[in-house]
């Protein structure tokens, strides 16, 4: 049975992911319900399942929507999370295994961005048709990485170091399309760093041709974003705080 991978870019710059297989999807982060309802019926697909990374408004925005539409739809969220996703059946924690659409995906615990935040990674195997993915919410990003609102530079360093060791060749689905500010700002940081001076031009022509940047890879991330390849606490510390000041200007 094939399976495909869908990136719907819903209100400014939020990313739905949507995972199909046969005449079955599973829908990641939902900010609205409108388009992705649309996006289902049109294609004539069943809602099975809804992936929450955490708990901010628009990744779980859509979800009651969703579920007054498809009742019956399991929603997968942290178990730390209960109180601020309340709607959550599947309640799942760190190296959770959980089976979707016929897939066994493992949970990771990525909190930094929140303190309950999660990741979902459908692992390669031979066999199937889709894999490695990894759905990261507002951890890692394309370029960059999550604001830290309730962690701290060592969760972050710890979160992305986890994300590190998955397969170069992974699929990373951020739920932003940040891509081309992310590496702006890496580009003046490291500006004889040739590795993310090409990848801001190749996004630059992606983004300029209304095309999306995502998913990126875990071995571009490891190459060119600047917080997966900081070495310490301290200096992602320091990067995340110049990254803050720099958007705010």
């Amino acid at each position: 049975m094939q399976s495909s991978l869908h990136a719907l870019p819903v209100l400014q710059d939020n990313v739905i992911w949507i995972w199909v297989r046969g005449a079955e999807a599973v829908v990641v982060d939902p900010a609205v319900a409108e388009p992705v309802i649309d996006w289902l019926q049109q294609r004539q697909l069943q809602l099975s399942a809804v992936l929450q990374t955490h708990h901010h408004a628009d990744h779980i925005g859509g979800t009651p929507g969703l579920l007054q539409r498809w009742p019956n739809a399991a929603v997968v969220a942290a178990a730390a999370d209960r109180s601020r996703i309340p709607f959550q059946t599947v309640s799942v924690s760190d190296g959770d295994q959980i089976s979707v659409l016929g897939r066994s995906l493992a949970v990771l615990d990525v909190a930094a961005h929140t303190a309950a935040h999660i990741a979902f990674v459908i692992p390669e195997r031979e066999d199937l048709d889709l894999g490695p993915v990894l759905f990261c919410g507002d951890t890692l990003f394309s370029g960059g990485c999550g604001r830290l609102f309730e962690g701290t530079p060592a969760d972050m360093h710890r979160a992305l170091g986890r994300l590190a060791q998955l397969p170069e060749s992974t699929q990373v689905c951020c739920a932003h399309e940040y891509t081309e500010g992310n590496l702006l700002w890496a580009t003046q940081q490291e500006p004889k760093d040739a590795a993310i001076r090409q990848r801001y031009e190749t996004v630059v022509a992606l983004r300029r041709r209304g095309e999306l940047s995502l998913p990126s890879s875990i071995g571009e991330e490891r190459r060119s974003n600047l917080f997966m390849r900081a070495e310490s606490v301290e200096q992602l510390g320091r990067l995340r705080r110049h990254k803050d000041q720099w958007r705010a200007a």
